[in-house]
């Protein structure tokens, strides 16, 4: 990969690991969690989608993994929001959405960018920004045994797949990566906002 490409994915990804291990805690503490449950999620959730990601490309051993940054970033993210707690409990629930839609945006620009940097086709970069992007807060609702968010939210994973899809159509145009990651962020994050705002759905089957 090229060096700009490592620079891009390295920033992405520690960015939106810090985020999503600070929600991922405070979930657990939602949860009534004790520390090692809190930490635990707070990995799961920061650093399960872009395992996945890699495993699925044959990026192995998964960088996440490889590089003790990225661990040490999600268990200080959870360590923060554990001493922090009562600070936490009481950030605005807007807030906390704001918080989630900027780690989903980072996370799928990442995710998108290594596929693209691994020469995947654009489709499947979709998939693996999407999969980036979802995955660790999939992990987090599965271990806290609930409906996973991505399969009930409102336009949570479309709006991954929308922001994958816009970076892709930059690159494509000849747009500067940073300036496309950027872009693609910005689509998934306003796409994810104002579907909660205006209480956007997909299309549901009536229940009889």
């Amino acid at each position: 990969m090229k060096d700009r490409s490592l620079t891009l994915l390295t920033v992405l990804d520690l960015a939106g690991t810090l985020l999503f291990g600070v929600e991922g805690a405070m979930a657990a503490i939602g949860g009534n969690l004790d520390l090692l449950g809190l930490m635990v999620l707070g990995f799961a959730t920061a650093l399960a989608g872009g395992i996945i990601r890699d495993l699925l490309i044959g990026a192995v051993p998964p960088d996440s993994l490889r590089d003790w940054r990225y661990s040490a970033t999600a268990v200080s993210g959870a360590v923060l929001a554990f001493f922090l707690h009562r600070f936490v409990q009481a950030v605005p629930n807007d807030i906390i959405l704001v918080l989630d839609a900027a780690g989903l945006a980072m996370f799928t620009a990442a995710g998108t960018e290594k596929a693209l940097a691994y020469e995947m086709h654009p489709f499947v970069a979709v998939l693996l920004g999407t999969l980036t992007g979802i995955g660790g807060g999939t992990v987090r609702d599965i271990l806290l045994a609930r409906i996973p968010i991505v399969l009930r939210a409102d336009v949570y994973a479309t709006a991954a797949i929308a922001g994958s899809a816009v970076m892709i159509v930059a690159r494509r145009l000849g747009v500067h990566p940073v300036l496309a990651a950027f872009l693609g962020g910005a689509a998934c994050f306003l796409l994810r906002m104002i579907s909660v705002w205006l209480h956007w759905n997909l299309p549901r089957v009536a229940s009889p």
